[in-house]
């Protein structure tokens, strides 16, 4: 699967709180959630995004708390991936939980910039900045991952196969 968008640029050990500030956690709703992803590191991140953007974003992304509210928001904002130079391993899983593609790429991470067109192949994990057609590796998502991310994250995957077989 092949995804196109804009690059929205951070730096190293954005935190979850960073990504959803810890005063909006009152809420699971997770368009009320949305309107205010990013907001501590980018108060103008909700304008900028459009769907299908990306986050991309140094080391440790995610760190932090093991809040799912984050994935969520970024998914939900229209954020498409988070590319970044490695991610907390809780943010990792969650995302995929909930059902936000993540690809570690360092050298992506380090060297794309904020406004620059993306593609990102899922299936294979190359991303590719369309300008200068420069081609750069993350691992590719393995195929129970993909199943989890086409199906919508961990619960609707679940879901997905319980149907299946009581059908």
């Amino acid at each position: 699967m092949e995804l196109k968008g804009k690059v929205h640029k951070f730096g190293d050990d954005i935190n979850t709180d960073e990504i959803l500030p810890a005063r909006y956690l009152n809420t699971s709703d997770p368009a009320e959630l949305a309107r205010h992803v990013m907001e501590d590191a980018d108060p103008e991140f909700v304008s900028k995004v459009k769907p299908g953007d990306f986050v991309v974003a140094g080391k440790n992304f995610g760190c932090g708390s093991s809040r799912e509210h984050a994935p969520v928001a970024l998914k939900t904002a229209g954020v498409a991936a988070v590319i970044a130079g490695t991610f907390a391993r809780i943010f990792y899983r969650n995302a995929f939980n909930m059902g936000l593609p993540i690809l570690e790429s360092r050298e992506a991470a380090a060297e794309l910039a904020d406004g620059s067109d993306i593609s990102v192949d899922l299936d294979t994990g190359v991303i590719t900045a369309l300008a200068t057609g420069k081609k750069y590796l993350s691992q590719p998502i393995p195929p129970f991952m993909q199943e989890l991310l086409a199906d919508g994250g961990l619960m609707a995957h679940l879901k997905k196969g319980l149907e299946v077989k009581s059908a």
